[in-house]
């Protein structure tokens, strides 16, 4: 193999990685058939398992049950993996149960189940993912967005925006309860089997979605379930849902989904409604997966909630803006950052504030949000005010910066022997610490940003 890669890779003048699969198969079934009942060397392969090293050392992350961190890895390669493989390729390898992390979600009282392998798993399973994204690739819909190469959130509310656009508004929104904990492994390997020829590949695959879970020192099987936490499963939670989106396709139908989070699209309520009524047996008797019927709804397009984004329409298009619970969270997530008792140094404060603000705009810059940004960027402003009102402790202290500042001696006589609280001080304290200083101090304005990226 590693002497046909070379071959390929001298006669097309590029180096011959994973995607060389796609080229080399297009009109020649005996490779193809040669690659897939061979899988699992590709895998083993050195450049693909550098690759994998790569990957799982630039995502970082905490350790498994074993409390090997990511830094640990390249040392313990070297002296282990000439064993590790072996022991996969004669099919003794023994994946580690995964350490149960729980995320609270937004819901009080619920929480999101991760499962986080060992540094050595997410190795492998970094390694088994790059290549049967190769394989599996061709084989999803259009119409399919989370956690696949090129595609990404925008994407999908960019579909969302046509099929809306195209008079397709109303919403069946599915919701399927707890997915990745309930994913039916017999199906799964079913669906997986189909593709992938190399049984020692498949026998891995079981292996890890088997491994277990270890909780507060307690062991757990798995009987059922994709571990959110590995690189392996996204795209094992994609090849499941994959055949809801074939069936979808095979009825006619519009949808967008992005994982778990499904929309279909119909022209009128009716529809919708028949469409949702007719897509429960498939989901829960082929798939064995189960429908959330609280959470599953029928609305209007203008009633919907989508990767945070709400939607409007506005001369017969529809438009985006910031979902109220998403403006309220990113709310509560500033004000976190800007504890006036945090201990944090201000230049720390300030990056991660900068990391924060940046990243949520970027995410949100689709939406029509001028007016949340600017009051955003008012209640902010004066949230940093309090913040250097408190640092400034004594008042000969606040006597000389406000004097720097350049204020009148009465208003710095009035504001420095104010008793009043730190939130009302804030906004007497807007003729000091004007906008155009707090510019300066380095703090982001929320609003300039979103102006300059959008």
């Amino acid at each position: 193999m590693e002497d046909y890669l070379q071959m390929v890779s001298a006669e097309q003048k590029e180096y011959a990685e994973v995607s060389v699969y796609q080229r080399i198969t297009e009109n020649n079934h005996i490779i193809t058939d040669f690659w897939t009942d061979n899988l699992l060397e590709l895998i083993l392969r050195k450049d693909n398992l550098n690759k994998a090293y790569k990957k799982v050392k630039s995502n970082k992350g905490k350790g498994g049950i074993d409390g090997m961190q990511v830094d640990g890895l390249l040392p313990y390669l070297k002296e282990n993996q000439s064993e590790i493989i072996r022991e996969i390729r004669e099919g003794k390898y023994k994946p580690n149960p995964v350490r149960r992390v729980e995320i609270p979600k937004e819901e009080k009282g619920r929480v999101r189940k991760l499962g986080i392998p060992t540094v050595v798993d997410r190795l492998v399973q970094q390694a088994i993912t790059q290549e049967l994204t190769q394989l599996f690739e061709p084989q999803f819909s259009e119409n399919s967005y989370g956690f696949r190469p090129g595609r990404s959130q925008h994407d999908a509310l960019r579909a969302c925006k046509k099929n809306v656009d195209e008079g397709y508004v109303y919403v069946v929104s599915v919701d399927l309860e707890k997915f990745f904990d309930t994913v039916n492994h017999s199906k799964l390997i079913e669906v997986l089997s189909r593709t992938i020829k190399d049984g020692r590949v498949v026998s891995l695959i079981h292996k890890y979605l088997n491994a277990g879970v270890l909780q507060n020192g307690f062991f757990e099987k798995t009987e059922e379930g994709v571990p959110q936490g590995g690189p392996l499963s996204p795209l094992c939670g994609n090849v499941m849902l994959n055949e809801l989106d074939k069936e979808l396709e095979h009825r006619g139908h519009r949808f967008v989904r992005y994982a778990d989070d499904v929309l279909i699209f119909c022209k009128s309520r009716r529809s919708a409604e028949r469409t949702l009524e007719n897509i429960i047996p498939f989901i829960e008797g082929e798939l064995f997966l189960k429908v959330n019927q609280a959470k599953t709804t029928v609305t209007h397009v203008s009633k919907t909630k989508y990767l945070g984004y709400a939607f409007y329409r506005n001369r017969g298009k529809c438009r985006f803006r910031v979902h109220p619970k998403s403006a309220k969270k990113m709310k509560g997530r500033i004000r976190e950052i800007t504890q006036k008792n945090k201990g944090w140094s201000n230049d720390y404060r300030r990056q991660k504030l900068g990391e924060y603000v940046r990243g949520w705009i970027n995410y949100y810059k689709l939406a029509d949000m001028k007016g949340l940004l600017a009051e955003t960027d008012e209640w902010l402003r004066r949230r940093i005010r309090a913040i250097y009102w408190k640092q400034w402790k004594k008042v000969k202290t606040r006597y000389r910066n406000l004097r720097a500042l350049k204020l009148e001696e009465w208003q710095v006589h009035q504001i420095a022997n104010s008793r009043k609280g730190y939130w009302r001080t804030a906004q007497m304290l807007s003729v000091a610490l004007t906008n155009k200083i707090i510019a300066k101090l380095g703090y982001i304005s929320m609003l300039d940003y979103y102006l300059k990226v959008s």
